[in-house]
């Protein structure tokens, strides 16, 4: 506020200082409804209205230094006491900053106090400067009651809204939390911060949003004002909680949609609660079929898919198992579902529990990854996926049969009651396998007994049982037909009586021999029928026992043996005869076992090795040492009688020379044979060895004249090839000296075939690729050089009759070849000799 002029205004009242005028008459100031008073620049009061005064609750003194800036007693600001010169006005004079709006307390010389708003304005001359100020303040007492009233409230309801016992949260028409509750962000898991600015229907944190979200969109749409609704939370820490959630519509005075206020009640409990009811009857429905299917169950097969679909279905299991101890100890899987092969493996024989354990607990581990279980076993446990398990053990009359198993996708939380139904229905499986193994033990046993029964009365052997004394107990009908006495006329007489004198003190040591727990196996012996006559018998006596395990009498199994004494008789008389005639035959004979072991030989074999070989030792041949026909060795398992007996095939065409201890040594043919029982096993072998010496020197002195032969007629055709030759040279016609050259060439190539001949160990054959390059490379000495010869031939032999003939053959071939295919004097001629089906085949190419 600037002043223009203080002097000689009318109406003004003047200040001791004479600083500062009013122009408004005081009368006016006076009725004015609000506080009013002035200072000059040193804070000095110059007037004041009766409603300050009124306020203040005195009348301070004007233009006094002692009553500075303020008329009242005492001024608080923001609930503390402040001296003069920190009041707004003393603020206004310092700065010439008007002071608008601020509230504080007055308190009246009394004790009583009021609540004020002052407004100040700074007063100006014409230069600027600040000459004083102006306060209009009112009493806001009421007004600030109010707020402390709704301040109050809503402090109490902030409070009761942050500290309630129940989820509460304000969404906005998006669905996203705007507000939420201490209780709520426990419930959830999550931080108020976290939660703020989230969907209410967001997967992550609400299962089954669908409904809630359409209900929501009818209450944002105005067509409903709230509504109810139960679904299930996701934690944070990915846990379940139910809850119940009311919304309830917040809009403005035209009922715009403002926001919802949701209720969230933790029903978890409640649902739990539900659960467990429904499970508990589940259970009793489930346990009432499991015990009535039980009673039907014919086997334990059945008993097994009953007891694991009553745990699937009573104890809210994803899988199970059910598992027993075998005869060693061993837990072993009886039946499963949803476990993967490799899973069983990998656990089988695992059990918290030794077999011996009296009244095992239950073991329930509601979290694998948390659990203590054996790393192997957790790693085993996570690959199959199961996340939870509960061990459940099988007892019948305090003994552990084994247990059963439920599994869990999810980390399940066991509770007491489930824990004793799992026993429940483990008790009565545990009774369910017992009597069924009791009654197929018992179907067994019965089936036995009428099987044994069966088997004695049809049985062709004789069967009697008889005590420790000798006393008969049974006989069978083979046993009358055997000894001839009849089952009423054996029984309870002593055993001795189809025992002859002379065999009498064999039943002392058979008994004795019983007694002490020992079987008599095919115990040959004689025993007398009843018309007196002997039978040749085979005996097998074993012990009878009683329940206790105590050795009460002896069953004794007598076969009538005399067809087998006849025929092991017949056997050994022509075995004999075999073996002398294989004796008196004039050419070495041997035979072996299946593995070669020498069973016999004859003289001659013994002649021909020069040695007495020794049977059930030497193997595979009779002879001391054993060369191939070219002189190399010959080890005696990989001889001719070695390989019949490994290949199963008789040998033939083999030829092998023997040594003698003495240096001599002897070529043989052998001719090894197995032997092969009734069903075609090989039970041994049988060899013959030819001596072939004096063929063998026939054979040389046949070579040495054959050679001889060979060298005269080789030196024959060479002589005539010459006389052709000299003969052609001398002939004055042309046509003269081409046919003694023909007939030159002709006998140049069977003197070629008869070199390949003369060379040839057997003089009866040729080799046919030395006789092919033999021929060749005869005839194309008569070629010109410009011409190659190419030849093939097979690895085969020729007979003489086939070489002489191809030799021509060939020669005219060749020479056609070269008259014909090559008029330049150069080129290739190809010739083969190719082995075929019946002969051979021969081909000359240009």
């Amino acid at each position: 506020m600037r002043i223009e002029s203080l002097q000689g205004t009318e109406g003004f009242i003047r200040t001791p200082q004479d600083a500062l005028t009013l122009q408004i008459p005081p009368d006016f100031i006076e009725t004015l409804p609000i506080a009013i008073y002035a200072c000059d620049a040193q804070g000095r009061l110059l007037w004041f209205n009766k409603r300050a005064a009124d306020l203040w609750g005195r009348t301070p003194l004007l233009g006094s230094d002692s009553e500075l800036y303020c008329g009242s007693h005492r001024l608080y600001l923001d609930g503390r006491q402040i001296a003069r010169a920190q009041t707004p006005m003393a603020a206004v004079l310092r700065t010439g900053i008007p002071v608008r709006g601020v509230e504080g307390k007055l308190e009246r010389p009394d004790g009583t106090a009021i609540w004020v708003m002052v407004h100040i304005e700074p007063i100006e001359d014409e230069d600027g400067r600040v000459v004083g100020a102006i306060n209009c303040f009112h009493d806001v007492t009421d007004r600030r009651l109010s707020d402390e009233i709704i301040g109050q409230q809503e402090q109490r309801l902030a409070a009761t809204y942050q500290h309630a016992a129940i989820g509460i949260a304000e969404v906005n028409a998006k669905g996203e939390l705007g507000r939420v509750n201490g209780y709520l962000a426990d419930l959830l898991g999550y931080s108020a911060d976290e939660l703020v600015g989230r969907s209410v229907f967001d997967a992550t944190l609400a299962e089954n949003v669908d409904a809630d979200l359409r209900q929501f969109e009818r209450q944002v749409r105005g067509e409903i004002d709230s509504y109810r609704h139960e679904k299930r939370f996701i934690r944070k820490d990915g846990a379940r909680v139910w809850v119940a959630v009311t919304s309830s519509s917040v809009r403005d005075s035209e009922g715009r949609f403002l926001y919802a206020v949701r209720v969230q009640q933790d029903i978890t409990a409640r649902k739990k609660a539900e659960a467990a009811l429904v499970r508990h009857l589940e259970q009793q429905a489930a346990l009432y079929e499991f015990t009535d299917s039980l009673q039907r169950a014919a086997n334990l097969g059945e008993v097994h898919e009953i007891a694991l679909s009553t745990i699937i279905r009573a104890l809210g299991a994803d899988r199970a198992s059910i598992l027993f101890f075998d005869n060693t100890g061993f837990l072993r899987f009886a039946a499963s579902r949803g476990l993967s092969q490799a899973y069983r493996t990998a656990v089988e024989g695992h059990s918290p529990w030794s077999r011996d354990t009296r009244d095992p607990e239950p073991i329930a581990i509601a979290d694998v990854e948390q659990s203590g279980l054996p790393d192997d076993l957790k790693a085993a446990v996570r690959d199959e996926g199961i996340a939870a398990l509960a061990f459940i053990p099988i007892s019948v009359r305090g003994q552990l049969l084994g247990k059963f198993m439920s599994y869990y996708d999810h980390p399940h939380d066991f509770v007491e009651s489930e824990l004793r139904f799992a026993l429940t229905v483990a008790g009565q499986l545990g009774f369910a396998v017992d009597r069924v193994r009791l009654e197929t033990a018992r179907q067994t046993t019965e089936r036995a007994a009428n099987q044994l029964v069966a088997i004695v009365e049809s049985s062709h052997d004789a069967i009697i049982s008889k005590d420790l004394n000798g006393i008969i107990a049974s006989w069978n009908a083979s046993a009358e037909r055997l000894f001839g006495f009849t089952a009423d006329e054996a029984i309870g007489r002593h055993i001795t009586m189809i025992i002859p004198d002379d065999r009498l003190g064999e039943e002392p040591e058979i008994i004795r021999r019983i007694s002490s727990g020992e079987n008599v196996d095919h115990f040959e012996t004689v025993r007398r029928r009843k018309d007196g006559s002997l039978v040749d018998i085979s005996l097998t006596i074993s012990p009878i026992r009683n329940s206790q395990g105590l050795i009460i009498g002896a069953s004794k199994i007598a076969r009538d043996i005399t067809d087998q004494k006849m025929a092991e008789a017949k056997l050994r008389a022509s075995e004999r005869q075999l073996r002398d005639l294989l004796a008196a035959i004039p050419a070495a004979i041997y035979t072996t076992d299946a593995d070669g072991t020498i069973t016999f030989f004859n003289e001659a074999a013994v002649e021909l090795s020069g040695r007495v070989p020794q049977i059930g030792k030497d193997k595979w041949c009779v002879t001391w040492k054993l060369f191939w026909p070219d002189g190399s060795p010959l080890p005696h398992d990989q001889c001719p009688m070695a390989v019949a007996l490994k290949e199963g095939r008789p040998i033939r065409n083999a030829e092998a020379v023997a040594e003698r201890p003495d240096g001599v040594r002897i070529p043989f043919i052998p001719y090894p044979t197995p032997l092969r029982d009734e069903d075609g096993k090989i039970i041994g072998g049988i060899n013959m060895l030819v001596d072939i010496s004096e063929r063998k020197q026939a054979e040389t002195q046949q070579r040495l004249l054959f050679n001889e032969l060979n060298h005269r007629v080789k030196n024959n055709m060479q002589m005539l090839q010459s006389l052709l030759s000299l003969a052609g040279q001398r002939a004055a016609n042309p046509q003269a000296r081409e046919i003694l050259r023909e007939a030159g060439n002709r006998v140049a190539a069977m003197a070629a075939a008869q070199q390949v001949l003369y060379e040839t160990v057997d003089s009866t054959q040729f080799n046919a690729k030395g006789f092919l390059l033999a021929v060749c490379g005869t005839i194309k000495q008569t070629f010109p050089k410009e011409v190659a010869v190419e030849f093939e031939a097979d690895d085969a032999k020729l007979s003489n009759d086939v070489a002489m003939p191809l030799a021509l053959i060939l020669n005219e071939l060749l020479t056609n070849a070269i008259k014909y295919g090559t008029p330049d004097g150069a080129g290739t001629i190809r010739v083969g000799l190719r082995r075929d089906v019946d002969g051979f085949q021969v081909f000359v190419e240009d």
